[in-house]
């Protein structure tokens, strides 16, 4: 975090903790900071659930275009005022065109559908749609920058890749073979059920279990992806646009962060350490 923010931090957390108990002023931190780092995220959601109350199919913008050209100008205005760094922005790029070409797949294969109708599509995705997962990347990149996170002990660098290539990997080839995501969830807890992530609320360190931390993540994202159903932006094959999405997705979600982890891991190096971290 840069000197400025710390202080701003400081000067909040100390008003907090004026005014509150201990554990209640260290909690609204967490939540502030963590609403910091998904503002990208929120913007979009925010995006999709207005322009789903106020659309008119007959006016000369369609509603994927908007949400794409918004999307684009979120990312541009966040790097002009420099809350993502030119590095960060690189990789919610890779994000994006990962997601894409999975959404391309998936749309092909009939997992999923947008009912809608837009110009800026790629064989029939919507090009907002990448910007839905570059918006992970961004909180992924944020969160541990603004938490100065640490990830330990950290498991060697290349099974993280073999990892997160073979999840990566299931999700097109479960169409085709056998589907082995119970296998890559055992994986993920043999390589970091003893990854710890640490970050700080003011002068204080905290941890959490790598794994716990991407369950947490992926119920919000699955929680998020219901207002895209529920919008009727995107529906999965089999369901009505009232209906929740069913839990199996959360799962999916658990996988795919751990492809998203890795690549944010790409510009944040110095936040693994193979080595216990102690408080």
């Amino acid at each position: 975090m840069t000197h400025n923010n710390l202080n701003i931090e400081r000067r909040l957390g100390d008003w907090m903790r004026a005014r509150l108990p201990h554990w209640g002023a260290e909690f609204v931190m967490f939540v502030l900071k963590q609403g910091w780092a998904s503002i990208y995220g929120f913007a979009l959601l925010v995006a999709i659930i207005v322009s789903s109350m106020v659309w008119d199919d007959a006016w000369w913008l369609t509603r994927y275009d908007a949400l794409f050209l918004y999307a684009f100008g979120m990312q541009v205005f966040l790097l002009v005022a420099r809350f993502e760094s030119l590095r960060e922005a690189k990789v919610i790029l890779l994000f994006h065109v990962v997601g894409t070409v999975m959404e391309v797949f998936k749309l092909h294969m009939g997992s999923w559908d947008y009912p809608e109708y837009g110009f800026f599509e790629i064989g029939g995705v919507p090009l907002f749609s990448g910007f839905m997962y570059a918006s992970v990347g961004s909180y992924m990149a944020r969160v541990i920058r603004i938490f100065d996170m640490k990830f330990a002990p950290y498991p060697p660098f290349w099974t993280t890749v073999v990892l997160a290539v073979a999840i990566y990997g299931n999700f097109f080839w479960h169409h085709f073979w056998i589907d082995l995501r119970n296998v890559l969830f055992v994986a993920t807890l043999v390589l970091f059920i003893r990854t710890r992530v640490w970050f700080y609320i003011g002068e204080r360190a905290y941890w959490m279990p790598l794994p716990a931390a991407a369950f947490f993540t992926a119920f919000f994202l699955w929680l998020a992806e219901n207002i895209g159903t529920l919008t009727g932006t995107w529906i999965y094959a089999g369901q009505t646009q009232f209906e929740m999405v069913r839990l199996g997705k959360l799962g999916s979600w658990y996988l795919l962060l751990y492809i998203s982890f890795l690549l944010v891991t790409l510009v944040y190096r110095d936040a693994l350490s193979r080595r216990v971290l102690r408080p």
